[in-house]
């Protein structure tokens, strides 16, 4: 399962210490003219090595088109993308090759395939998502014409949390800080906590909220083809994610039916309004024209810098000591593939009605 959509499709491919990264993107709408800087910066803002917070491997992250675009637009047919992979340090995993790290892929890939590439986690690693990142910007454009927006933030980094909703912040604020959480003091109490669990050779974990505004009525499809579901699925399908809910979600579970519910309203202007937005912009699987908002829990990060008790292929008892470049968190990182795949999933069901 290499291929992500219905009708805008993206087949991902790629190693993390491979030649390349990339994708084919299928489905996309022909004449659509392609800001090319701004797809570019979406891949800047996944990068690794933005700041103290993140791994120190340093790559550009240079994407290269190959078809599927002309003179700037898109021609309708597919678009192959590809990312070279230059700063390769591969020697760093050699003590890898025959261990299963605690709580990684290693183990069940070597059981499924009957081998692995050890070398970064090959196609496990979270590099596969710079294919993602490239085809949500292009997703991006295309609901922008149709006044759909998709932003994404940290809201939580271990027990510091935002108690504000999405509404009651200055999104502009969450690419002043590298954390991109959109309160400026909680964003350095995060930054204080991940810098001092990077320091003891340790991870954390958190998680990102995501707002998508201008979402239209009749997005999805009852029973099994619901709105919901389908960001469930691109979710997690992200590395290290570990839960989802959307509107009240799980804190709903401590409220009564006649706290939440959403009650309708005839509004001024002729229409019907929604007087609260508990059910999170989807009812019935469908979008119901509020605005869209979930969160996504991710784990801390399986590789730490300390040694951890594991075995090898043949079941022998050995301490694993981990080198090389990691996130202590993979939030600040994360907050452009939410973004991505949220974009990515509202097009594709956008083009089916």
């Amino acid at each position: 399962m290499n291929t992500f959509g219905n009708i805008f499709r993206l087949t991902s491919f790629g190693e993390s210490h491979g030649e390349a990264v990339g994708g084919v993107i299928d489905g996309c709408p022909a004449g659509i003219l392609l800001d090319l800087d701004f797809i570019q910066s979406e891949l800047d803002r996944r990068k690794p090595g933005q700041s103290e917070l993140t791994t120190s491997r340093k790559e550009s992250d240079t994407v290269a088109f190959l078809s599927g675009i002309y003179e700037g637009k898109t021609t309708g047919t597919p678009i192959a993308f590809m990312v070279r992979n230059n700063n390769l340090h591969s020697s760093d995993y050699d003590n890898l090759k025959d261990v299963f790290r605690p709580s990684h892929a290693d183990y069940t890939y070597y059981n499924k395939y009957g081998h692995r590439d050890h070398r970064g986690g090959g196609r496990s690693s979270a590099r596969e998502t710079i294919a993602r990142v490239v085809a949500g910007a292009i997703a991006k454009i295309i609901l922008q014409k149709q006044g759909i927006s998709i932003t994404a933030y940290t809201s939580q980094v271990g027990s510091i949390r935002l108690e504000q909703s999405y509404n009651e912040l200055d999104l502009n604020n969450i690419e002043k800080t590298p954390v991109r959480c959109p309160d400026l003091e909680t964003a350095g109490q995060m930054i204080e906590l991940i810098l001092q669990v990077k320091a003891e050779g340790d991870t954390i974990g958190g998680i990102i909220s995501c707002v998508c505004k201008g979402v239209p009525i009749g997005l999805g499809n009852p029973v099994f083809g619901k709105l919901s579901a389908a960001l469930a699925n691109a979710m997690m399908s992200i590395n290290a994610a570990k839960g989802f809910d959307y509107g009240t979600g799980f804190e709903g579970v401590h409220q009564k039916g006649s706290e939440v519910n959403d009650l309708f309203y005839q509004s001024e202007y002729g229409g019907i309004g929604i007087r609260t937005n508990h059910s999170g912009g989807i009812q019935g699987g469908i979008s119901n024209g509020q605005d869209i908002y979930f969160r996504v829990a991710f784990k801390p990060v399986a590789t730490l810098l300390q040694a951890q008790p594991t075995v090898d292929k043949n079941g022998n008892e050995t301490v694993l000591k981990v080198s090389g470049r990691h996130d202590p968190c993979v939030l600040p990182r994360a907050v452009p593939i939410v973004e991505a795949m949220a974009a990515i999933t509202i097009l594709d069901y956008y083009l089916s009605i």
